[in-house]
């Protein structure tokens, strides 16, 4: 059932001969058990914890913050009608409230407004925000007090107080001076005054006409005023214009120097609207451009393969132990900056790959002493999935993130910037904006990109930003265009354009479900435009089979579209290797010990130089290993300069042997050693000669390392038993770590067993609360709970038992806790009462010393 099915039963059930409720608690009361769960599951909040009766409910739904996240989770027609109730009688008439909507032409003059008008106030009665039927429609009392206008809250409308409000200072001959200048006869009293006055402003003929007599200077001063601000400031000698005005009453005082337009003169000069422009429909989403889904699908797939490669390049960057980690947490400026030049890009962009990285659970703090930032043993399992399923958990672990990393080297509450992997960087609406977003671009023909200004415009319609902060500073606004870059960094879009594989993420119809346009649309012609139901569907969290499910599908579509592994590459006779693609994992992870990558892009260019190559034989190969790797992975032949380079630095490798004294050089050639001590680039060494074959020096092995090398020489380190030291590279791990968890906006939507179990607390709570009945002692103070003796409640249980009737009692738990419930007693033994509880819909047993009172039911009827 519909919202406005329900809003239309529960109005008809009103006017059908029931009472009409006189307060939000009975107008809860009257609903049905769907009408209820509608309610709980649009304001969470409202069971957090359950409450025990409807009237408790209803207090709940009334409070301020409960209210204000209500009201600000409206769309914008359904806030401009919640406003236009605010600025109406209390109550009023589903007329005057149309008629406040679309003004003097009314439902005919405005078919949109009349269209949308049901829908809206229905969904302000599924919140509870509106009770009564439709003669007498209340907003609830705190959403008055909010959207009504004062000095102080000025209204959204623009609307000033009404004449009455306004006047309840004034003088009572200052009152008739009003009216008799504005023609009207005097009263008797000041009350009867200011009725003829606000019959006057509500009288569309008379107004008119007494307009018609004013000033064309007075009319353009009612003009600055009629769509707000209402307020204006005047001196004590104010000019004829203003005179003319403030002596019919047209201008009332409200404070020395200020003035206001009366409410009731505000509508008439607005033909009866309250708002300038009423929002009925949502903005379109319109499309920016349109290409084939081929190409989209493609785009996409090639920056999905992108991205995989930036992770892996930034945690590999990593491998030994990343950047330290701030004391406050998080990383700082300089290693963003450095994180940025490694990748090569902007700044905001690397502390997005790195936020990626850290959401997944691919990287973490290693928790060491020396804090530093580490690969996960995640990221090591990740790497051995195939190159579909690694994206998938990146793009899932994004959607569902409230982690934003566009707030990166923004200013928080205490003005602290705001640091990547910091504190600070979880905003709940994150996940609900990315799945909206994504969503209105699923809703465009396949193939075509949104603009984006029309995306934002639309959400700022389901959300409307508060009055007080400017649309570009609103957080969703913002998060939507983080949203727009990031799904095309990641290959979730594609030029623009929702991918197959984004599709297929959030759930969305695939290209089956849609008609592909035939062509591209070019600079004149007219693109198409995207209308979805006015009213977005709540973002609910997929299960976890869901979300598997989801994933695989995506897995599925893109796998095709990323390039395959290749298990070569073409060597050149410059000592480059091109690498027409992405290589498997074994030969691309021995092309980077074995060279330096020079280029990127559609293919990796490695260079070969006798630093790398040194690194390899570092690393245990050996020449021979060298040579027969790149004849087994070359499609071309091996070139001579390249096998040259290998031979040169394998015999000058481990030819000097440094070890630890402090250090030592060890060598059977000493005239080589002879060399050294004369080059005046050791003197840093600091070198003496203790044998023909044996140098110290005053250093460490790994600075003397690199000092020798410095020199164009290739010394290999040794062990204290003399056996050569093979140095590979250190992967750094964190201990197991997991993902960090997303930080909820509010309580989570009850599922239906929750819901389910809330409803039956709650109405048997009010039926304890509300059942009739009739005292078997004396009541109390309050004349809320019975006392009676336990020889009185002990007779009236047994009764009970025997006539199988049930009983109101008080009770009062070992917490000290007291309730009311309704009883029905099974037996008495013992000092205890075993009894069916309806308050908690099962059998329980309760002392008969903590119970305070107990009352027969009164009969019905």
């Amino acid at each position: 059932m519909t919202p406005e099915e329900r809003s239309r039963k529960d109005s008809s059930a009103t006017g059908s001969g029931a009472a009409a409720p006189r307060s939000l608690a009975e107008s809860l009361r009257a609903r049905d058990d769907a009408s209820l769960s509608a309610l709980l599951r649009a304001r969470p909040d409202l069971i957090t914890p359950v409450p025990t009766d409807l009237t408790q409910l209803a207090t709940r739904a009334a409070t301020r913050a409960s209210v204000v996240r209500a009201l600000e989770r409206l769309d914008r027609f359904a806030q401009q009608t919640a406003e236009a109730l605010a600025v109406a009688g209390d109550p009023a008439t589903y007329a005057e409230l149309l008629g406040l909507m679309a003004g003097d032409a009314g439902a005919e003059g405005d078919p949109a407004v009349a269209e949308a008008f049901p829908r809206a106030l229905a969904t302000l009665r599924e919140q509870a925000l509106v009770w009564g039927d439709d003669e007498r429609l209340r907003l609830v009392r705190t959403a008055r007090e909010l959207l009504a206008p004062s000095p102080q809250h000025p209204s959204p409308t623009g609307l000033g107080p009404t004449a009455a409000e306004t006047t309840a200072g004034m003088s009572p001959g200052r009152i008739q001076e009003l009216l008799t200048t504005a023609g009207l006869p005097t009263t008797h009293d000041a009350v009867s005054a200011v009725a003829s006055l606000t019959a006057l402003f509500t009288d569309r003929a008379r107004m008119a006409a007494l307009l018609e007599t004013a000033p064309a200077e007075s009319l353009e001063v009612l003009s600055r005023l009629v769509w707000g601000p209402p307020y204006g400031q005047v001196t004590p000698d104010p000019a004829a214009r203003l005179r003319w005005l403030l002596d019919r009453g047209l201008l009332l005082p409200t404070a020395p120097g200020t003035v206001v337009l009366p409410r009731e003169v505000a509508l008439h000069l607005r033909s009866g609207r309250a708002h300038r422009h009423t929002e009925p429909l949502p903005p379109a989403v319109e499309a920016a451009a349109t290409h084939r889904p081929q190409i989209v699908d493609a785009t996409a797939a090639g920056q999905a393969y992108t991205a995989l490669a930036t992770v892996e390049e930034l945690l590999k960057d990593w491998d030994e132990g990343g950047p330290s980690v701030l004391r406050a947490g998080g990383l700082s400026v300089r290693d963003l900056k450095r994180t940025a030049v490694a990748l090569d890009v902007s700044e905001p962009v690397a502390a997005f790959w790195v936020e990626l990285a850290y959401t997944a659970g691919l990287l973490a703090s290693d928790g060491e002493a020396d804090e530093r930032y580490a690969a996960t043993p995640a990221y090591d399992e990740w790497r051995e999935l195939p190159a579909a399923e690694r994206w998938t958990r990146l793009v899932t672990a994004w959607l569902d993130a409230t982690r934003t990393p566009g707030l990166v080297g923004g200013r928080d509450a205490k003005d602290r910037t705001l640091s990547a992997l910091g504190p600070g960087l979880d905003r709940s609406a994150a996940p609900e904006v990315r799945h909206r977003v994504l969503t209105l671009l699923a809703g465009l023909p396949e193939g075509a990109s949104a603009a984006p200004e029309s995306v934002l415009a639309r959400l700022r319609w389901e959300r409307p930003p508060r009055a007080d902060r400017p649309a570009a500073d609103d957080l969703r606004t913002r998060l939507a265009q983080w949203t727009l870059s990031e799904a095309e960094l990641l290959g979730v879009t594609g030029r623009g354009a929702l991918s197959a594989q984004g599709r297929a993420l959030i759930g969305a119809p695939g290209p089956a479900d849609h008609a592909p346009p035939t062509e591209a649309a070019g600079p004149g012609d007219k693109l198409p435009v995207h209308r979805q139901h006015h009213r977005p569907t709540p973002h609910v969290p997929l299960t976890a089979a869901e979300q598997g499910a989801a994933a695989s599908r995506a897995a599925r579509l893109l796998a095709p579209l990323l390039p395959e592994p290749l298990d070569h590459v073409l060597l050149q006779a410059d000592l480059t290797a091109v690498a027409p693609g992405p290589l498997e994992r074994p030969l691309a992870d021995m092309l980077d010990v074995l060279a330096d990558v020079e280029s990127k892009g559609g293919a990796t260019v490695y260079r070969f130089t006798p630093a790398s190559v040194r690194r390899a034989l570092d690393a245990g190969r050996t020449a021979s290993d060298l040579h027969v790797f790149l004849a087994a992975h070359s499609r071309t032949p091996v070139p001579q300069p390249l096998t040259y380079l290998i031979d040169d630095v394998a015999r000058k490798h481990g030819h000097l042997r440094v070890g630890a004294a402090s250090a030592y050089v060890r060598c059977d050639d000493d005239a080589l050693l002879n060399e050294i001590l004369a080059d005046k680039r050791s003197a840093a060494l600091r070198l003496r000669r203790l044998a023909p074959t044996v140098l110290a020096a005053q250093t460490d092995p790994a600075a003397l390392l690199e000092g020798l090398r410095a020199l164009g020489l290739a010394p290999a380190a040794e062990s204290a038993e003399g056996d050569v030291l093979i140095t590979r590279a250190h992967a750094h791990r964190t201990p197991p770590r997991t993902a960090p968890e997303p930080v909820p906006e509010g309580p989570p939507p009850p599922d239906a067993t929750l819901l389910t179990a809330a409803l039956r607390a709650i109405r048997a709570g009010d039926l304890a609360s509300t059942t009739p009945r009739k005292t078997t002692g004396a009541p109390n103070a309050s004349g809320d709970l019975p006392r009676t003796t336990s020889a009185e409640t002990l007779a009236t249980v047994q009764a009970a038992v025997l006539t199988g009737e049930s009983l109101w009692i008080g009770y009062v738990n070992a917490e000290g806790t007291a309730s009311q419930r309704v009883i029905g007693p099974i037996r008495v033994e013992g000092g205890f009462v075993t009894a069916y509880d309806h308050t908690a819909d099962e059998v329980r047993t309760y002392p008969l010393h903590r119970i305070t009172g107990v009352a027969e039911l009164a009969d019905e009827g």
